[in-house]
């Protein structure tokens, strides 16, 4: 089957490692074969090619975390990315770290990672939110306690998770705040229902949310911007692993700072009904083919992207 694969690790250069070729399916006892009709890229992909998470001696490794297809049964589906893993030190895996992954014509899954795809969300739709989507739905909803909150900050929009927050709080009918450099991605939040304003700007009020995916850049506005008792949750350091943290503005504001990865299949199939519902929709900024990977790699490495890669083998 065709497939994009690492098959080589570079830090440096890691595009170089990307090969589009073709691979053998293997299908474990108890699990099952997926046709993938879409798929979608992470930064998680490029970090693999790096070899972080992915040492050498497991290449080729079949990259890829996201995915909607068919099961041997006929059923659409969505494939959860996370698979129980006794070897690793977190007792989980993602999909294309000790198992091949979702870039590719065919996959296999356990069965129990198959959810099922409501009609009316699209392949496409459906292969963007098992990863950043559901990330950002874990964030808000139970780290974030957003039911709690009027008003969520989300900083540096544009990516992944940070669109996703910014789309999934407007939807559930929150005051958003999102911070962006770029001002034409500024534009595109307004449009998802966001108040947009540039890296470290007043805001017309302190928010009882904060989604944080960028870092040490930001992470001094975070707390600046937040209300008595509100929430910081941090999901990544894009822009650095090491914030300052003034102690003071934590014990004095009854601040919590949150750690936040991933999600259950239980919030992947409440995101899957958001979305059904219409309320939001995924936003996608490109879509190649599985051949077109090299080019697809190169715009998400470049940064200038706004929502999620689709790729469809």
């Amino acid at each position: 089957m065709r497939a994009a694969f690492a098959s080589a690790i570079d830090p440096s250069e890691p595009l170089s490692g990307l090969t589009v070729g073709e691979l053998p399916l293997t299908v474990p006892d108890g699990w099952v074969p997926v046709d993938v009709r879409a798929a979608s890229l992470n930064h998680h992909d490029i970090w693999s090619l790096r070899g972080v998470g992915l040492p050498a001696d497991r290449l080729p490794m079949i990259l890829g975390c996201d995915a909607a297809g068919v099961d041997p049964d006929g059923n659409e589906v969505v494939v959860y990315p996370v698979v129980e893993d006794k070897a690793d030190p977190r007792g989980f895996s993602l999909f294309s770290e000790r198992h091949p992954g979702t870039l590719s014509e065919r996959l296999a899954a356990p069965r129990a990672n198959l959810i099922p795809k409501p009609a009316g969300v699209s392949f496409a739709e459906a292969a963007c939110l098992p990863t950043a989507w559901l990330t950002a739905y874990h964030m808000l909803v139970t780290r974030g306690r957003i039911a709690e909150a009027s008003s969520v900050l989300v900083q540096g929009a544009g990516g992944g998770v940070a669109t996703a927050a910014v789309a999934i709080a407007a939807a559930l009918g929150k005051r958003v705040y999102a911070t962006s450099r770029d001002p034409g991605k500024r534009e595109r939040i307004a449009g998802l229902g966001a108040t947009a304003v540039e890296p470290g700007a007043r805001l017309p009020e302190r928010v009882d949310l904060v989604i944080e995916s960028v870092g040490a850049a930001t992470f001094d506005h975070s707390m600046k911007c937040s209300a008595p008792g509100a929430r910081i949750v941090v999901c990544g350091a894009t822009a650095g692993h090491r914030a300052e943290v003034d102690l003071r503005r934590v014990f004095a504001m009854q601040l919590e700072i949150l750690g936040s990865s991933m999600g259950t299949p239980d919030e992947l199939v409440a995101l899957l009904d958001l979305v059904a519902s219409g309320k939001v929709r995924p936003v996608i900024d490109s879509t190649y083919r599985l051949a077109q990977a090299d080019e697809a790699f190169a715009r998400l490495a470049g940064g200038d992207i706004f929502g999620k890669i689709v790729i469809e083998p």
